[in-house]
């Protein structure tokens, strides 16, 4: 089974999926009714094609905010979404199912970074987390916009001499405030990550770390934690530009004791869109296997899901945006398009059956 959903449906026109999906996103920007998202719905999940094309079209009309409009078409659900509730001045970035608050646990004191200095000088040291299936969004103090992603943890530390994120679990966003005297640096994995002002991605994974940029440029080395924090007292934590760059709309996976420079892939913006697409409460697949989208979206939900040892529900592929945290509506969606069942295990686990011959 190589498409999502199967529909006989005939096509006459020289381009009909380019026509009709913009025809699609003409219709999404004036809104849709409900017999359209019935319509709409059917056809996303005829083919993975239908969806990589919607979002081509998106991309060079420039209505990528449109097809965050999705969200309430996908999955075929009437759950409803709760929006998280500001803390302390950081909002929300995200839709998802229930409630949920994150945690901040600020950590103020006195430091003396250098004897040869007179002054005190103060510096800030902050906590953020998020549960699994939470995102939060916090403007730090010098005007960076850092959102984090689902069960993520980070440690921000300023000082006169340094801007430092420390990435111990999850995935960050960060829209770096311009500070050329003060760089801003990620430490995730062995592997730190700095900028000046711009903006990039780092999803910290169990044997690499993921850098995307989305603004401007960044600079990668690999040093400790520890290494990096001894040169904060000698005012030396600016990368040399010698060291590996990545660029605007370049990927790169970062792996302990390999050398970078040859990791560095161009990726266009239509994949960062989809890549990034968590910051509006949704996943977008084009095609991924089913395992491969049940692996994404397990990351915004405690359950865990157990798929048949099945060859022919290994082939199945998934087109579609779906809310993150939406269970129900993954269920919905699978029984529906792909004639899968499912069996709770337990409170928190699944097991996927595929019906199909």
């Amino acid at each position: 089974m190589s498409n999502v959903h199967q529909l006989n449906t005939t096509m006459n026109d020289e381009d009909p999926i380019l026509e009709q999906a913009s025809d699609w996103l003409t219709k999404i920007d004036r809104g849709l009714n409900k017999n359209e998202v019935n319509a709409f719905q059917e056809w996303i999940h005829i083919s993975p094609e239908h969806m990589e094309t919607l979002l081509e079209v998106a991309q060079m009309w420039e209505k990528m905010d449109d097809i965050a409009r999705l969200t309430d078409l996908f999955p075929l659900t009437n759950t409803k979404q709760k929006k998280l509730p500001v803390w302390l001045g950081a909002v929300a970035a995200s839709i998802f199912l229930g409630l949920s608050f994150s945690f901040l646990m600020p950590i103020t004191g006195l430091d003396v970074f250098s004897a040869s200095q007179p002054q005190v000088i103060v510096s800030s040291q902050f906590i953020y987390q998020t549960a699994i299936g939470e995102s939060n969004t916090i403007q730090l103090s010098d005007h960076s916009k850092l959102v984090l992603n689902t069960n993520s943890l980070v440690q921000v530390n300023y000082s006169a001499n340094a801007r430092v994120i420390e990435l111990k679990r999850g995935e960050i966003h960060i829209d770096v405030a311009h500070d050329k005297s003060r760089p801003l640096s990620v430490l995730a994995g062995g592997q730190v990550i700095q900028a000046v002002g711009t903006a990039f991605n780092v999803q910290l994974k169990a044997q690499q770390v993921e850098l995307i940029v989305t603004q401007g440029i960044v600079l990668v080395k690999e040093k400790s934690v520890a290494a990096f924090n001894a040169l904060i007292d000698t005012n030396a934590t600016k990368l040399a530009n010698n060291e590996t760059s990545v660029l605007k709309d370049e990927k790169i996976n970062l792996v302990l004791g390999i050398p970078p420079q040859a990791q560095v892939v161009k990726v266009d913006s239509l994949e960062i869109a989809t890549k990034l697409s968590w910051r509006k409460g949704m996943l977008i697949f084009k095609g991924e296997s089913l395992a491969e989208a049940i692996a994404e979206i397990s990351r915004y939900t405690n359950v865990q899901f157990e798929l048949e040892k099945n060859s022919n529900m290994a082939g199945i592929k998934v087109a579609g945006v779906f809310k993150t945290g939406d269970v129900a509506g993954l269920l919905n969606v699978l029984a529906k398009n792909f004639s899968i069942s499912h069996e709770q295990i337990s409170a928190d686990k699944i097991r996927l059956t595929y019906q199909g011959s």
